[in-house]
């Protein structure tokens, strides 16, 4: 299985491919994906989507893996992102419908590194040692190939399907917490 691993992001993304054969994983590719950062962030939208394309098809993935969104202090910073992902998002859809993975940062760090505030030359360090990769252009592409290897060794564990919501009667108990937890309040009575 190959899997395709993507750090979004607003002027620059990390991507990494790698492949599991049995228990071994093998480094195929990485890189950054660098947006036209001279132009208005809505008219970088197009480029974000032809390059998210362009990369998937010419490595043809298995699987993508990307890192959810983080917090940041910036409301801006985090609109623009979510802005980016986003189209990402739809870019790999046409393809990916259903194959598509998200992890938190924290959970990649505590998979690749075993602690989850691991700090961004912690993660290097140790992709450096699993995979014998040292020189990493930014940390968009160590962190997509950190990425990539979560999602490799979280493979089985993250297909969780999800039922469907239970449609509860909102007239008594409103759509609030107490809606929410509507089925308890009468087990109890």
């Amino acid at each position: 299985m190959i899997v395709l691993a993507i750090d979004p992001g607003s002027v620059t993304a990390g991507y990494a491919l790698l492949q599991k054969d049995g228990r071994k994983i093998n480094y195929i590719a990485s890189g950054i994906l660098k947006f036209k950062s001279e132009d208005e962030f809505l008219h970088r939208i197009k480029d974000i989507f032809d390059q998210t394309s362009a990369l998937v098809d010419k490595f043809e993935p298995d699987e993508i893996a990307l890192e959810s969104l983080i917090f940041v202090k910036s409301p801006q910073a985090l609109i623009k992102l979510a802005q980016s992902r986003g189209t990402m998002l739809a870019a790999l859809t046409q393809k990916y419908h259903e194959k598509i993975f998200e992890y938190s940062p924290n959970l990649v760090k505590q998979t690749v590194t075993g602690h989850g505030h691991a700090d961004k030359e912690g993660v290097q360090k140790v992709l450096g040692q699993l995979l014998g990769l040292k020189d990493f252009k930014t940390h968009d592409e160590s962190d997509a190939v950190a990425i990539a290897l979560c999602h490799l060794l979280n493979h089985n564990i993250t297909r969780i399907d999800i039922p469907k919501k239970k449609k509860t009667s909102s007239k008594k108990m409103g759509n609030g917490l107490a809606g929410a937890l509507a089925h308890k309040i009468k087990e109890n009575v």
